[in-house]
């Protein structure tokens, strides 16, 4: 029914966009003095050959219900399965994820600008598009918005208050950085907040930043470069900038200005939700640490993906932080131990404590905090 209903769609907007077309075409030809058309313009031309390329590619799949199989009607379905050429020209032009398909409506609404002029104000629709596996969006042939007051420089302290105006906030309930310093502390908006993280130890769940460098200066490693993924604000990239490390934070920007926020502070975002592919390269990433997006919540097949695709960016040697990882007791136990053992990397620190809060008592909830260190030998 949904398959139906995508191709009816798209064959109404073919539709309609040839009338639009017969419609201009007349109303040249109606002139006193008969002239040549002018050309039509380029991205109607473009936006017409994808509708067409999309509607016979869609059409190539949808099979005849009441055909019995044959050799004859596989060769056919394998031949309709090829999508067409010009679907392909436009794909490598735009490349657009294989779930958008499944948000029409959204992916619609996303693409429905104006070419050449300045893009809509719809960071949260592409964020929806995101989150729903439709990553990465398609690219568009418009200007991006941007704050009227830019910083000057990097600050020379990461720890300072975030400057006002400097993002464009409109999206959300609050207008200015310091309104969301005032919401919640663990948001990490509160520079206050954030400067005394990573760095005290208060319970077996903690592993402050100097005993991370310790353990790894310990076993003749180095840590260099590393990856904080569902990093938030960037305090994390922040505290490890002091200490000579590169950090690239993946965040989301779910009610807050996240990724703005890492951005203010110097250090780099990268808008990346947590099913996609890290994009960095094998064999180069010195750590890489799981902070609180990383949960229960997440699918166990997704997780297991999200632990090999770490492995794939870890060198030999390097290292994998689960800080405060939540999950029951009984799955921790049961699931994601086990499937955290098939990485077959070496347990530094496992420490595993009740998760104390409303939720956590309720649901019977632990904390973990574990430090593997992949073997030189994968």
């Amino acid at each position: 029914m949904g398959f139906t209903m995508g191709l009816n769609l798209l064959l109404l907007m073919a539709m309609v966009a040839t009338n639009i077309l017969s419609l201009y075409h007349l109303s040249t030809t109606i002139q006193s003095k008969p002239s040549s058309p002018p050309p039509i313009p380029d991205h109607l031309i473009h936006q017409l050959s994808t509708i067409r390329a999309t509607i016979t590619h869609l059409t190539s799949l949808q099979s005849p219900s009441n055909t019995p199989p044959s050799s004859s009607s596989s060769a056919a379905a394998a031949t309709a399965t090829t999508p067409p050429s010009d679907l392909l020209i436009y794909t490598h032009i735009s490349p657009i994820a294989s779930s958008c398909k499944d948000n029409p409506l959204l992916l619609h609404k996303y693409m429905n600008y104006t070419p050449f002029s300045l893009c809509p104000n719809d960071s949260p629709l592409a964020e929806d598009l995101i989150l729903r596996g439709c990553h990465p969006l398609p690219r568009r042939r418009c200007f991006s918005r941007t704050p009227s007051t830019t910083p000057t420089s990097l600050p020379t302290d990461p720890f300072s208050p975030l400057p006002e105006k400097t993002a464009l906030l409109t999206h959300f309930n609050c207008k200015t950085f310091s309104c969301f310093a005032g919401l919640k502390p663990e948001l990490g908006f509160d520079m206050r907040v954030e400067k005394t993280r990573f760095l005290t130890y208060k319970s077996d769940l903690d592993l402050p930043i100097s005993q991370l460098m310790q353990l790894a200066k310990q076993a003749n490693s180095v840590i260099r470069l590393a990856l904080d993924i569902g990093g938030g604000t960037g305090t994390f990239a922040a505290h490890m900038k002091l200490h000579n490390v590169t950090v690239v934070t993946t965040t989301m920007n779910l009610g807050a200005p996240y990724n703005e926020a890492v951005a203010i502070r110097g250090l780099v975002p990268l808008h990346a939700p947590l099913q996609q592919r890290l994009p960095v390269f094998d064999g180069v990433v010195d750590l890489v640490r799981c902070g609180h997006a990383v949960n229960r919540w997440i699918p166990v097949v997704a997780m297991e993906f999200l632990l090999f695709d770490v492995d794939r960016v870890l060198r030999g040697g390097g290292y994998l932080l689960l800080d405060h990882f939540f999950s029951k007791k009984m799955d921790l136990e049961k699931v994601f131990t086990p499937l955290i053992g098939k990485l077959g990397y070496k347990k530094v620190k496992w420490a595993v404590a009740n998760k104390t809060d409303s939720s956590g008592v309720k649901n019977g909830e632990v904390y973990l905090t574990a430090l593997l260190q992949k073997p030189l030998t994968k």
